[in-house]
């Protein structure tokens, strides 16, 4: 099981260039990819998102690669056309107030417009293989950090399934004796009304068994035995689970209430709330789950 929330980074050098790639992610109930990098790289973001998309399968996923370059990785452009006009018109100058002397280079080095710094080429094809490296570490480290985070949330849902089971156990061993409990109330009832009025005892017979018919929850009871098996199975298995326990934990909840609704029995409620408790903390966590 592995956590939609995660973070992974690497970094690494090509001769004077600096990169680093970082993966962060949240949860999200579809794959929302961003990816932030330079524009040199954009004819390699199709390779770059599958690389991500084949180890994420849902969450808001943002990474960013970033590259940097020491003054090695600098040139200098000289303007030759700006040159030229200063030195024909500090020619013009000498000749004109006869100045002694020759013209230097040390006229034109402290021009800003003369020399001009600019970025050497990028050699994208060639970073950009360093660039994959660095994002098969970063996606490893993410991995890793989902699957640590994903361990913790499996413990506590396999915690809250066994809680789920023990509460169904208790439900099936009371409701054992429900029937019994409902004939009771039913005859004391009926004593009641027959010391009070004239009623037709077979419709009265009729009547409550119609009643012990729309209040048997036997098959809602084997319904929710099979989701608890379900569930674990389920926790125990690889790959992406999420949505399949989510479905899973909407039936818990179908079924706990036609079992309340159905009953009418304190003690069965009480049971019903606490299950109802286990499966929303359930999907509370199930929706940080991949």
């Amino acid at each position: 099981m592995k956590s939609m929330t995660g973070y992974g980074a690497a970094s690494g050098r090509s001769g004077d260039v600096a990169f680093s790639v970082e993966i962060r992610s949240v949860n999200q109930r579809f794959l929302d990819l961003k990816l932030n990098m330079p524009r040199e790289y954009a004819r390699w973001e199709s390779e770059l998102r599958s690389m991500v998309s084949a180890t994420v399968d849902r969450g808001r996923v943002e990474v960013y690669v970033t590259r940097s370059s020491n003054g090695s990785a600098r040139g200098v452009e000289l303007q030759e056309d700006v040159a030229g006009a200063y030195l024909d018109a500090a020619r013009k100058l000498q000749k004109l107030f006869s100045l002694p002397g020759e013209i230097g280079i040390e006229a034109f080095l402290d021009r800003n417009d003369v020399f001009r710094p600019v970025e050497r080429e990028v050699d994208a094809a060639t970073e950009i293989v360093q660039v994959k490296k660095l994002l098969e570490k970063a996606l490893a480290a993410h991995a890793r950090e989902r699957r640590r985070e994903g361990s913790n949330l499996k413990r506590d849902m396999q915690s809250r399934a066994r809680r789920l089971a023990s509460i169904g156990k208790s439900l099936e061993k009371y409701l054992k004796g429900a029937s019994s409990r409902m004939q009771k109330r039913l005859q004391k009832k009926i004593g009641e009304l027959l010391d009070k009025t004239t009623i037709d005892a077979s419709r009265l017979v009729q009547e409550a068994a119609l009643l012990a018919e729309r209040a048997d929850v036997t098959e809602e009871i084997v319904r929710l035995r099979s989701h608890v098996e379900a569930l674990s199975a389920l926790l125990k298995s690889t790959g992406p689970v999420a949505k399949r326990i989510d479905f899973l934990l909407q039936e818990f909840i179908r079924e706990l209430n036609t079992i309340g609704s159905k009953a009418g029995d304190l003690e069965i409620t009480t049971l019903v709330l606490e299950a109802k408790a286990e499966v929303e903390k359930l999907r509370e966590q199930v929706q940080n789950v991949e």
